[in-house]
């Protein structure tokens, strides 16, 4: 079985074979970045002392920046105004080697400007340049044409909404003719109340408020979620539906499926500017990737995490990805919240999609074979739980002269080893209760055994999970240590 991580780890390993298309509103970014020493005496509010100005790509194009900084190749087929900002936005696109495609420009439209002014990391004032404008038909035909041909070798596409005009019916239609003779994803960053006009895209990403708006009703506790959810897929052709929820995390609805929440970590947020294309753009990896939308979704969520904790609409690189998947998978709670009951700390791994394995053994005396197995069982999943017989369970097993070590001190030992993260005794000879009660994903026996013959096996495989067996080394085992001891 697959951890969590592994998945992970594969998508980010797939970033560099992927050319992701995106298409839609682009704009251009401006941040003003400056602090406050007094307030104005003209009126009650501070005055920005300016010390950088700082112009990038936004919109559409912000997701396709986060795109390259996770090191895709990637397209961009978008509209913007034959004017000074548009010059600009140009510019910034030429100056990103890692993207391609064309920015068509149009002298009946304005391009729109987004500025920020920020001190001490918090945004003070936004400003907006822009004029809503639809497209010619002959801009809307060229759009159209140029998404075709970079469909042809895309591996996904997405599609930024920010209802400035750009993504009209036939740009919709482009792209879900495009996907499909192509066999690639589609995701909708969606705009308005009327999302069905998106069509049966793979996924549509709003975020809750979003949602509310097309439900015509709140939506924002789970159960709230859940309801909205069902009930918006099912009037939608869309194959599913994920809604971002800030603090909240996310949730998702496949057809057919149940609705699935994903709390967020608890972080300090410093700007939430930019945080929907990066979830778009994370998304949009891992789906062409091939992951499901689960671990896409996952992915996500540590994509939008990192990007919050920083200003500006910020990139994530596929090194700070790695870096937070392998701290969040890897180390966060192993070890941790060892004071909690096993089941509770079973219960929150699942929350974090974390895979749960399961081995055990009466680890009397311990030796280089038992170490073996715990790091077979470990290496495929994510935590591990050991099954531990009680000193009556060995005696009953052993015979009378046994276990050497009481059992505090077997679980003591084990409790400290890398490869264990909680160990749970049990009384009866075989661990088919635990494993029943605790229902792990995977279970691991060392030895000379079959998997049909496992204790346990049928309660394993019959939830999905699955069964190994770890291969042992020669010669290592109690009894011939303790008789080896015996005869010195």
């Amino acid at each position: 079985m697959e951890s969590a991580y592994a998945k992970l780890e594969e998508i980010c390993d797939a970033a560099a074979t992927l050319n992701i298309l995106c298409v839609g509103d682009a704009m251009l970014d401006r941040f003003v970045y400056g602090h406050v020493e007094r307030v104005s005496p003209e009126a009650p509010i501070p005055v920005l002392r300016q010390d950088l100005k700082e112009t990038m790509l936004g919109a559409v194009g912000n997701v396709a920046r986060n795109l390259s900084s996770m090191g895709c190749r990637t397209s961009i087929a978008s509209v913007i105004g034959n004017d000074a900002a548009g010059d600009e936005l140009v510019q910034a696109l030429e100056a990103n080697t890692n993207i391609k495609g064309e920015l068509l420009r149009s002298p009946v439209r304005q391009t729109t400007v987004k500025t920020r002014y920020i001190a001490g990391g918090q945004q003070l004032l936004r400003v907006d340049e822009e004029k809503v404008q639809g497209l010619t038909p002959e801009l809307e035909a060229q759009l159209c044409a140029l998404i075709t041909s970079l469909g042809h070798t895309a591996s996904a596409i997405l599609l930024s909404d920010y209802a400035k005009g750009v993504v009209t019916p036939a740009i919709i239609s482009a792209c879900l003719e495009t996907a499909r003779s192509n066999n690639i994803p589609l995701i909708v960053d969606p705009k308005g109340v009327d999302f069905r006009k998106y069509g049966d895209p793979d996924v549509i990403k709003p975020n809750a408020s979003e949602l509310s708006a097309f439900l015509g009703y709140p939506a924002k506790e789970n159960s709230e979620i859940e309801t909205g959810l069902e009930v918006a897929l099912s009037t939608l052709d869309a194959k599913a539906l994920l809604v971002t929820r800030s603090a909240k995390g996310l949730s998702f609805l496949e057809k057919g499926g149940v609705v699935t929440h994903l709390p967020s970590e608890k972080r300090e947020v410093f700007d939430v500017s930019g945080a929907g294309d990066t979830s778009l753009a994370a998304l949009g990896v891992a789906l062409a990737a091939g992951s499901s939308l689960e671990d896409a979704s996952r992915f996500a969520l540590i994509a939008s995490g990192i990007v919050v904790g920083k200003t500006g609409t910020a990139t994530v690189s596929m090194q700070e990805l790695k870096s937070a998947i392998a701290q969040k998978y890897r180390s966060q709670n192993r070890g941790q919240k060892a004071h909690l009951p096993l089941q509770q700390r079973i219960d929150d791994w699942r929350k974090d999609g974390l895979t749960i394995g399961f081995t055990n053994g009466c680890f009397d005396v311990l030796h280089a074979g038992h170490l073996a197995t715990l790091e077979f069982a470990a290496a495929h999943c994510d935590r591990l739980v050991v099954g531990l017989n009680s000193d009556a369970s060995v005696k009953r097993l052993k015979g009378p002269s046994r276990p050497v070590n009481p059992e505090a001190d077997r679980a003591r030992l084990l409790n400290g080893l890398k490869p264990v993260d909680a160990v749970v005794i049990f009384e009866e000879d075989t661990p088919l209760n635990v494993i029943t009660e605790l229902q792990p994903d995977l279970l691991v026996k060392g030895g000379d055994y079959d998997v049909d013959s496992v204790i346990g096996a049928d309660v394993v495989q019959s939830k999905g999970g699955e069964v190994l067996i770890a291969p042992t080394l020669e010669g290592r085992s109690t009894t011939n240590i303790l008789k080896h001891s015996s005869d010195h």
